[in-house]
């Protein structure tokens, strides 16, 4: 069965950090690009940043400089380090992995950055 599983999220103060991770199971992750969306409410789902089977990565630029995503293609594993959050970037995060025209979305997390 496939199924990507996100873990991490919660309640976080601004100026702080957290990481989140998915892991793939039913694939071999190392095949696809990996990526982190943010649904915010009232808003569209939009992508926070991807890593590709090279590791390039390309990141919001909402989040460039803060965001860190990273992948363990032994773990089947992709991570987003979130560093120094705002609470703008309250959201449900997912997980995402894509090849050719096939993509997979895991449940979602929520984060939520408030004092």
């Amino acid at each position: 069965q496939v199924q990507l599983v996100e873990s991490g999220g919660g309640l976080v103060q601004p100026g702080g950090s957290l990481r989140l991770s998915c892991v793939a199971s039913g694939i071999d992750a190392s095949l696809y690009e990996l990526g982190w969306y943010r649904q915010a409410p009232g808003k569209q789902r939009e992508l926070v940043a991807s890593i590709d089977q090279d590791g390039d990565t390309d990141y919001a630029d909402a989040v460039n400089g803060r965001f860190t995503i990273s992948r363990d293609d032994t773990e089947n594993t992709v991570y987003l380090l979130m560093d120094s959050v705002k609470p703008e970037d309250t959201a449900v995060y997912y997980c995402n992995a894509h090849i050719g025209g096939l993509f997979l979305w895991g449940q979602g997390t929520q984060v939520t950055v408030s004092s």
